[in-house]
């Protein structure tokens, strides 16, 4: 991929394998990427056996890629390590609570953000599954994760058998604010929402899943405050099971 702009998700992957060599040579690098305090909190689990993948798919509602794909990469916030490396070198971590998950969520998100750009700067293709903290619990049985180690993301990679459109994105009006943060109005919604509103895409899912409105297939139909509320509930459950603790 010669540019960032010309990226997609790609779902299809071919039958080449992705070697060991390369995958490892695209993890070493992505270790360059910014971290907090320097300490890396990020782990990820390399899934390449059929059985795994197997067992792996229904927790991302059976989305065929997991299986065939010839990689699964599943990237977790890890203090576990950390922690165990302070109690062998006479220190006493403090690392199971809420700061310190969200400094090694954004660890790991920085880490696979990074991975992805090279993976796909070097011709690979990928999916990232959203779908990791919809069903933490299970994967954490899966891969065997320790306490004060949380899945965060998946991807499935591979060498791409498709070449599929491009999502739209919002203009860069959308999303920048100058020197301090301006909240919407009608006219910005306007301006920023009636393009992405007005493809025959987006108007053709207003009209299937019988909707008056594109906001309202989201609200309604795809992340609803019910579902928004239950999994939220998992989360908190699933991090104080790994050893994160919160006040409540």
């Amino acid at each position: 991929m010669d540019s960032i702009q010309n990226r997609r998700t790609i779902r299809r992957y071919t039958d080449r394998p992705v070697s060991d060599a390369l995958l490892h040579q695209l993890l070493e690098e992505a270790e360059r990427t910014q971290t907090m305090g320097n300490l890396q909190l990020y782990s990820v689990v390399i899934t390449r056996s059929e059985e795994m993948k197997q067992q792996l798919a229904p927790c991302h509602f059976n989305q065929p890629m997991v299986t065939t794909a010839p990689v699964v990469l599943t990237f977790c916030a890890d203090f576990h390590r950390t922690s165990e490396w302070c109690h062998h070198r006479k220190a006493e971590p403090g690392y199971d609570n809420l700061l310190s998950f969200i400094n090694a969520a954004s660890d790991a998100l920085l880490y696979c953000q990074t991975f992805c750009t090279l993976a796909e700067a070097a011709g690979l293709g990928l999916c990232y599954l959203g779908t990791t903290v919809y069903n933490p619990e299970k994967i954490i049985e899966i891969l065997n994760l320790p306490h004060l180690v949380m899945p965060v993301a998946t991807i499935t990679l591979g060498w791409p058998d498709e070449m599929p459109q491009q999502p739209e994105r919002l203009p860069l009006s959308a999303i920048i604010h100058n020197e301090r943060y301006t909240p919407a109005t009608t006219e910005s919604i306007d301006r920023d929402y009636s393009a992405k509103e007005a493809l025959p895409v987006n108007q053709e899912f207003v009209r299937i899943n019988q909707k008056e409105t594109l906001a309202q297939v989201f609200t309604d139909c795809r992340y609803t405050r019910s579902v928004n509320e239950a999994l939220s509930q998992t989360i908190l459950d699933t991090l104080r099971r790994q050893g994160f603790s919160f006040p409540m």
